[in-house]
């Protein structure tokens, strides 16, 4: 349960062919520290460009958030993808939402994001394939080092090198 199917070192590096060998569809992706850094206001072109071939490819992508509407819908509307702020991850709640905006089958949505304990643990609780990317940056809120403590203890000697 607390295991991703799939470590990549950032979004831009999740090959859009894997994703659709997989039959995935639809995308759920974190914003903080997964398409931009924390602290960051500038999206970075390659995360751009990632998007961008997303969408060429058919592919449909809601941006999940624990963050503060403002920044997430100010970030969404930049990459033309619909948003859930306040999401409360690990919660369902928002990926239930992002599952019925992307009106596909759970096996069919993959969730992208940074921590394994809200994107990875939200993502299988409601039965989506799940890619855990390194953070962008090393700020986090307090909550989230603390976390990132029992992720590395969770992931030892599973993380690739």
């Amino acid at each position: 349960m607390l295991g991703p199917d799939r470590f990549a070192p950032r979004l831009a590096d999740v090959s859009h062919e894997e994703l659709e060998d997989s039959g995935i569809r639809g995308i759920i992706v974190d914003l903080d520290n997964t398409l931009m850094g924390f602290r960051e206001t500038e999206l970075g072109e390659d995360h751009i460009r990632w998007v961008e071939r997303a969408h060429d490819r058919g592919f449909r992508m809601v941006m999940l958030s624990n963050n503060f509407t403002r920044r997430v819908t100010g970030i969404a509307d930049q990459l033309s993808i619909p948003c859930i702020p306040n999401a409360l991850k690990p919660l369902p709640f928002g990926f239930l939402q992002a599952k019925r905006l992307l009106a596909l089958p759970r096996r069919q949505i993959a969730v992208v994001g940074d921590q394994l304990f809200t994107d990875v643990l939200g993502g299988k609780l409601c039965g989506h394939y799940t890619i855990l990317t390194e953070p962008i940056e090393a700020k986090d809120f307090a909550i989230t080092r603390l976390f990132r403590l029992l992720e590395r203890w969770v992931l030892a000697g599973r993380r690739p090198q």
